[in-house]
């Protein structure tokens, strides 16, 4: 079919960016949010870039690493990529775990930002 769309190769690109600094300096996200960002964090709300990366920065772990098993992007009828995410990540010492992520996407000054954002870990029986 030759060469993904190019919504495709954006989510791919932001889903990889994303997850390399998570893993290695959360206080650096803040350069993909805006101040109208959004983020849903295990039912938590924060709106704004400075409340988001201070939430992301203060997570109660020093070391983090994400596994990616499936990342799925669309394009939406207002020029956005909405990208969802299903992986496994470990933290410290803890047991490995499954997570959901969804981001939205927009093309802004022609940099792409993260507009909307919802984590969920995967824990059932709870």
């Amino acid at each position: 079919m030759g060469d993904k769309p190019i919504w495709e190769q954006i989510g791919s690109s932001f889903v990889q960016h994303y997850y390399q600094l998570f893993d290695t300096d959360r206080t650096q996200l803040g350069s993909i949010y805006i101040d109208a960002s959004c983020l849903t964090w295990e039912g938590q709300q924060f709106q704004g870039k400075a409340a988001i990366v201070e939430k992301l920065s203060s997570l109660p772990f020093t070391k983090i690493a994400h596994s990616i098993t499936a990342q799925d992007h669309q394009p939406t009828p207002d020029s956005c990529i909405l990208s969802m995410v299903v992986g496994q990540l470990k933290a410290d010492d803890d047991q490995v775990l499954g997570f959901h992520q969804t981001f939205l996407l927009k093309s802004i000054n022609t940099a792409w930002v993260c507009t909307n954002e919802v984590f969920r870990l995967a824990l059932h029986n709870l």
